[in-house]
């Protein structure tokens, strides 16, 4: 794999981080219980320090790192915030939504897995999946212990 595609596929995956970042950052907002709001916010403090980790290794490979998130996360937090705002969303459904977004990063970390990375920047990436996976079956079974 050259290396503008390997910038390639870090920016895939600095999106997803800055989406994770604002989609936490979403839900810790709506959200009413105060222990899922200061999950919420540390998810999205991992996120965002997971983006700047990204961010480095495309500067050291001399490109220049994505700064904004995606179109989808963006659509997908503004169709969350409509319906916590119409709907009165309980936590319940705050988990559900938030498990779709954890999904989607999850789908791809593992696009990005599947390419011929240098060993080193496979390793932050097999670190960063191992987090994505585990906060996904952690809001899975928040969502599954309200119920």
């Amino acid at each position: 794999m050259d290396r503008d595609d390997v910038i390639a596929t870090l920016n895939d995956l600095i999106e997803t981080s800055k989406d994770g970042d604002e989609g936490f950052r979403t839900c810790a907002d709506n959200v009413k219980s105060a222990e899922l709001k200061i999950f919420f916010e540390q998810k999205a403090e991992r996120c965002r320090i997971g983006a700047a980790q990204l961010q480095a290794i495309v500067r050291e490979m001399g490109g220049d790192p994505e700064r904004g998130s995606s179109i989808a996360g963006t659509l997908h937090r503004f169709w969350v915030g409509i319906r916590a705002t119409i709907s009165g969303m309980d936590d319940h459904a705050m988990l559900d939504e938030c498990e779709r977004g954890e999904d989607a990063a999850k789908r791809s970390y593992e696009t990005a897995l599947e390419q011929d990375l240098p060993g080193d920047v496979r390793r932050v990436i097999e670190n960063q999946y191992r987090e994505v996976k585990a906060n996904h079956d952690r809001v899975r079974d928040m969502r599954n212990a309200l119920a």
